[in-house]
């Protein structure tokens, strides 16, 4: 979205000598959100809106004119995705495809061209160039820390063809040789295991509670009740400390890209 929204909330928070942390405890909102709204990196909900608009007193202008988010992603996913952009710690478990903060532009477009019913071309690449935006929050060499937790089925299940799986996997590898990701791999010798059923990521942020998102077949929810976190934050520890060690997890990454570079 363009700033023109945010820089608007601003000029009115300041006309109205408020600090960022006041408006937010005024409408029920934290301070990061207030933050992330004014520097343009999210949009409000309408309820959101609202209580800006109410506690401003500003009419209905923040809610009537909300700009439109131009990410192509499923209706189901958009929230996550907001949270991501603000999360200072990220935990990825990933069940069949490689995380989509991690993938290299030819995985993701392979992944992508999988949707059923099949997308146009057009349609294709804006998911495409989302999901490539996503990923420049690794660009912070610091913020967020990721730590990624992959199936060994994630590896093994071949996405684009060969070139496209060694070339994914070699920047895995690199990612987590820079220590800019934590990287594990749970190996098929491991059996069942806790997270076995879907795709799970946990997220934590500066000043707000964490929340996690898990995923199926045309499904996602947002996970905020404090048990819940609890219990999925216990599944994804048990299942880290079943995980191959960083060492061992990198050198098989390694043998599998040289297999997938010999068949290519």
């Amino acid at each position: 979205m363009t700033n023109t929204y945010g820089d608007w909330l601003r000029q009115q928070r300041e006309g109205a000598g408020l600090t960022q942390q006041e408006l937010a405890d005024a409408a029920v909102m934290t301070r990061s959100h207030i933050a992330h709204i004014e520097a343009g990196r999210r949009t409000p909900s309408h309820e959101d809106a609202r209580r800006l608009d109410k506690v401003l007193n500003t009419g209905n202008v923040l809610s009537s004119f909300l700009p439109a988010e131009d990410a192509a992603v499923a209706d189901y996913f958009e929230a996550a995705r907001l949270l991501e952009q603000q999360a200072v710690m990220i935990r990825e478990f990933a069940l069949s495809f490689v995380p989509g903060i991690l993938q290299t532009e030819r995985y993701a477009r392979a992944v992508l061209g999988t949707s059923f019913p099949p997308v146009g071309e057009k349609e294709c690449d804006r998911r495409l160039v989302t999901r490539l935006e996503r990923a420049k929050i690794l660009d912070d060499p610091v913020t967020p820390v990721v730590w990624a937790l992959l199936d060994e089925a994630v590896l093994r299940r071949e996405v684009g063809g060969p070139d496209v799986m060694a070339e994914q996997i070699d920047h895995l590898v690199r990612l987590a040789e820079s220590r800019r990701i934590q990287l594990h791999v749970l190996p098929f010798s491991l059996g069942l295991h806790p997270l076995l059923s879907n795709m799970l990521t946990l997220m934590w942020f500066e000043d707000q509670p964490p929340v996690a998102y898990s995923e199926g077949l045309h499904m996602g929810k947002i996970h905020d009740a404090p048990g819940v976190i609890q219990d999925l934050q216990h599944r994804y520890d048990f299942a880290l400390g079943n995980a191959m060690p960083l060492r061992e997890s990198l050198a098989l990454l390694k043998a599998t890209a040289e297999d997938y570079q010999r068949h290519g």
